[in-house]
């Protein structure tokens, strides 16, 4: 394992569960703005790439809500985090920037709330 590699996991695991979703939360906008940035310039290989990663952050984000603790909380975010799947893939289907823009926009009120959270 590389120094580098060492470096990120270590830090991933010492993070404290709120900071993770941040950390989720920004890896998923990041991918969603490549993504949107290679159906802007027809890379679609790239658009794929990305758009792909994002909805795997997604996924593992709605995988780790725990619906008995969280209540109406985790079935709101649950809810909110199908659509968003579902509404990246059409996105790509579609090649449809402004669909990717309405989803970063939605992550982003997602992070800042976490962040406002964990001040």
């Amino acid at each position: 394992m590389s120094a580098t590699m060492t470096y990120q996991e270590t830090a991933i695991s010492t993070q404290n569960k709120g900071r993770l979703i941040i950390l989720l939360y920004d890896g998923a906008i990041r991918f969603l703005h490549q993504g949107r940035r290679a159906i802007e310039s027809a890379n679609y290989n790239q658009k794929s790439f990305a758009l792909s990663k994002a909805r795997d952050i997604i996924y593992e984000l709605n995988q780790s809500l725990n619906l008995q603790e969280g209540g109406a909380l985790a079935q709101n975010l649950r809810s909110l985090y199908n659509f968003l799947w579902r509404y990246i893939g059409q996105a790509s289907i579609q090649n449809n920037p402004e669909m990717i823009e309405k989803s970063i926009h939605i992550l982003e009120d997602l992070a800042a709330a976490w962040r406002k959270i964990n001040e």
